[in-house]
Order: structure tokens, then C-alpha cells, then sequence
């Protein structure tokens, strides 16, 4: 199991209630922290005093646990960690542009406005040891387009089904966004959305019809996003509509904040990403492959920094480290392809010939 990534923001009380719930006594959560008994002993009386509730069940000879208000204090930090994880990711990519253009001129910066995705922050750190720097803004698949044509990024990632028809939702999101001859596709990966419910799946969920029935607590993903209009056409297959569901009243931002939902217990299942599911010990049932597209203008497509982008997604190193994440495959990565075969629902009529 890969190690856990650190907070992006922290507390000290809920390091100490984590190494609590971990260690199983205040002596070892102290010798985990590098504290003494005293001081971590302490804080939580400390702690407790000012929440005006307790933190941990102290029953002699039994090892120490957290109450149920430490257990939802801890998940509530987790879910914020999740929610703020995309605004704080734009922080630092907005800094590490800033040093990259300050401290070298030789430096390829490109700016990519995109649906969130698990490779992308992987694939920035890759890059970034080749001279190559990132700047990603996680957003909606259909915003992230938008930004691409209003000139504020010159990548946008997005998400489809493998060509996706004519009247489709995705047609219809993506089709006024993106024009034969302007834009130009780079291949980027395939990944496997699916079902995200509790571990062991108790509710027995292995398909959206089986969501409608049971009435299980839907979470979904914010309006704009690639996977909303993913499960309209998922939803239209089987001949449901969003309004089949027991949608929850929280719309999350990113796959890392639906997981956590459920993770939490607040809702029992969402449509996500395998890597989402599997990195919280989730259960996770698989509904359909998609295919994760980089889009740039054509006047983009040579520029040196795209073209060292496009190299680099290509090389062997970068694939192999892409086939490690759950539910990714390397596919076409790097090379151009033609948005009338990737989605192919632009129609040319040929003139009449006149008399």
C-alpha cells in the first residue's frame, strides 16, 4: 500500500488524535510524535476543556480510542483537507511558475487549465526534473475549455467516453467548445471511472439502476465537471435521469472530496475514479473506460514548450509511471490525433453543384 501524503494543512490536535487512533495509548502516540507523555497527555485534557467535549475513552488497562466526537472531528478535517486540496494545488503551482520564470529563462512553463485527475499532479513532479514546469488549475472540464479559448491557459484536460456519439451529452457540452482546424488533441491516458460505496460494498451497488432502486445517498460532482456530464450519459443509457437518484444536498469539487464523503459515511456511493477509491479502501465497481485528452490551439502545437511536453509523454519512464496508478493506462500519450476521429460528431455537408 502506497504511503499516505501529508496534510496540506495541519493541526496539531488532529496529529495527536491520529497517532492516538493509530498507537492505541498516550505513551506510544508521544514516542510516535517525538513528545512526551506529559505534554501530549496535556493537550488533549487542554483540548477537550476548550471543545467542551471529550476526545478519548480513558478506561484503565484498555487501550485508549478515540470517542465518536474524535472520530467525526478527524473525518471533518480529512473532508476539508479534500475540499481545499484543489485551491491550495493552484497556490503552489502559482509559485513554483513564479521561481521557474524568476530563477531560470531557460525553463519551458506551460499553463494547464484542467478536470481533476490523479496523474496530472504526477506527472507535473515528472516533468519538473526535465526542466519542464506545470502550472495546473484544477476546474471543470467544460470551464477549462473555455479557458483555453479565452486565452488564460494554453492546455486544457478534459474527459470523454471513446467516441462518444452524435447526441450524447458530451456532444453537447463539448461540441460549440471545440472546432476541427482550431484545436488540437495530445493523447493523454485512458482511465476507469465507477462506483465508489463503502468497503464491502454492503449496499450491494454494481450499477446506477441498482443506485435508483435501493435509494442510496448519491453524492455528486460540482455542475461543469467532465464526470457530471459523464453520468448524464451513463444515466440516459439506462434510461435514468439525474432526478432517479437520492442526490445528497453537497456537490463535490474533485474526486478526492466525493471519496472522502463516503469515506466518512456522509453519502454510500458516487461515480469516481478507481485511483480515488482504492487510495481510501474503498470499494470500487467499474461502469466505463475513458479516455483523458490534453486540447491546445494549432498555432500551440510546435511552440518548444509544448513540443518538450509532447516528448516527454512518450518516453517509456513516464508510461511506466502512469501504468502504476489503479485504473490508468498509457494510451497514445503524446501524439496528436485528429478531433473528428477522437469525437466525431462534427458533420460537413459538400456544397451543391450549380448548373
Amino acid at each position: 500500500m502506497a504511503g499516505k501524503e501529508p496534510a496540506l494543512l495541519s493541526h496539531p490536535l488532529m496529529a495527536l488524535l491520529q497517532a492516538v487512533a493509530e498507537q492505541g495509548s498516550i505513551s506510544a502516540a508521544a514516542r510516535q510524535l517525538s513528545l512526551s507523555y506529559r505534554h501530549v497527555w496535556g493537550e488533549l485534557k487542554r483540548w477537550e476543556d476548550v471543545l467542551g467535549h471529550e476526545l478519548i475513552v480513558w478506561e484503565k488497562g484498555q487501550s485508549a480510542r478515540l470517542t465518536e466526537f474524535g472520530d467525526k472531528l478527524m473525518w471533518a478535517e480529512r473532508l476539508t483537507q479534500a475540499r481545499l486540496a484543489p485551491q491550495l494545488e493552484a497556490l503552489r503551482a502559482d509559485l513554483e511558475r513564479t521561481f521557474a520564470v524568476a530563477f531560470d529563462p531557460q525553463a519551458h512553463v506551460l499553463t494547464l487549465y484542467a478536470s481533476h485527475d490523479d496523474a496530472l499532479p504526477r506527472l507535473r513532479e515528472h516533468a519538473a526534473s526535465t526542466g519542464l514546469h506545470l502550472d495546473i488549475r484544477f476546474c471543470g472540464s467544460v470551464d477549462a475549455i473555455r479557458a483555453l479559448n479565452e486565452g488564460r491557459c494554453t492546455l486544457a484536460g478534459f474527459h470523454t467516453q471513446t467516441h462518444p456519439n452524435s447526441n450524447s451529452h458530451t456532444a453537447k457540452a463539448y461540441r460549440d467548445l471545440l472546432q476541427p482546424g482550431l484545436h488540437k488533441i495530445i493523447g493523454f491516458a485512458t482511465r476507469t471511472q465507477g462506483l465508489i460505496t463503502a468497503s464491502g460494498n454492503p449496499k450491494n451497488l454494481h450499477s446506477l439502476m441498482d443506485v435508483a432502486h435501493t435509494q442510496a445517498r448519491f453524492v455528486q460532482r460540482s455542475p461543469g465537471t467532465g464526470t457530471r456530464v459523464l453520468l448524464d450519459d451513463l444515466l440516459a443509457n439506462d434510461q435514468l435521469t439525474a432526478h432517479d437518484l437520492n442526490n445528497g444536498p453537497d456537490e463535490e469539487p474533485s474526486h478526492t472530496a466525493l471519496a472522502e464523503a463516503i469515506a466518512s459515511g456522509r453519502a454510500d456511493v458516487g461515480l469516481g475514479l478507481e485511483s480515488a477509491a482504492r487510495a481510501r479502501g474503498l470499494h470500487f465497481e467499474p461502469l466505463v473506460q475513458e479516455q483523458f485528452h490534453l486540447v491546445c490551439l494549432k498555432s500551440a502545437l510546435d511552440t518548444p514548450a509544448t513540443l518538450a511536453l509532447r516528448q516527454l509523454l512518450k518516453e517509456s519512464a513516464w508510461c511506466d509511471t502512469l501504468n502504476t496508478l489503479p485504473g490508468y493506462q498509457a494510451r497514445d500519450s503524446g501524439q496528436v490525433q485528429s478531433l473528428r476521429e477522437q469525437l466525431p460528431w462534427w458533420t460537413f455537408r459538400r456544397a451543391k453543384k450549380t448548373s
